[in-house]
């Protein structure tokens, strides 16, 4: 029995959005007189929603007021300037593509706010994309398992009827939340030391590699 969706991050799985996110952060810190952050520092940032990276961001000690500022500037910026640099990586469209006529339901699951993350979705997938949910008001970011079951929830769908694919610790255990198998990217913000480490067992190299493990009907 194969998979029926699959559940993708999207920020370092299917999109490299990491020049967009370092460019709004740095206009944010400038904008509130803070010294500016490094392409690897934001990196490394990365993965738990735009509050927690503008918490990091910021110089240790700042005041609650001022990251609230910080925050405001950055997603100000953000809106605007979230697709100029930002791109799927090799082989991601053609890897929605062909699961989408293997019979599969596409979703993405995002700790990118929900308005951000719909914009991207539409600009990059269209339609290979059947359902695309972000941070909500009111809904724990991931790793809790909350939107992720709700997009299950949605699709009419089970656990057991579908995979989790992301780049990140946080994505290793929101799969381990939702139940959820777990297929590790290496092509994103972690690399394959990191994902290793934290425990995950499959990991891919490369969008035909990734195709291939979900599609494998020893898979499961």
């Amino acid at each position: 029995m194969q998979y029926k969706a699959v559940l993708f991050d999207l920020d370092g799985t299917l999109l490299d959005t990491l020049g967009d996110l370092h460019s709004a952060v740095n206009f944010a810190l400038r904008s509130c007189g803070f010294p500016e952050r490094s392409l690897a520092e934001i990196r490394s940032f990365v993965g738990n929603g735009v509050r927690l990276l503008v918490e990091r961001s910021v110089p240790g000690g700042t005041s609650q007021d001022a990251i609230e500022e910080c925050l405001s500037a950055f997603r100000a910026e953000y809106d605007l300037h979230m697709n100029v640099l930002t791109s799927p990586y090799d082989g991601v469209i053609d890897l929605l593509r062909s699961l989408q006529k293997h019979g599969m339901k596409i979703a993405v699951v995002s700790n990118k706010y929900d308005k951000a993350a719909k914009a991207l979705v539409e600009a990059h997938f269209g339609n290979l994309v059947d359902i695309c949910l972000g941070t909500l008001d009111g809904v724990p970011p991931k790793p809790a398992p909350d939107t992720a079951n709700r997009i299950l929830s949605a699709l009419n769908l089970c656990a057991s009827d579908a995979a989790y694919v992301g780049d990140s610790g946080v994505d290793f255990r929101t799969a381990a939340n939702a139940g959820l198998p777990f297929y590790g990217v290496s092509w994103g913000f972690w690399d394959r030391d990191r994902l290793e480490a934290c425990g995950a067992a499959h990991i891919c190299d490369s969008a035909d590699e990734l195709y291939a493990a979900l599609t494998c009907d020893t898979a499961k």
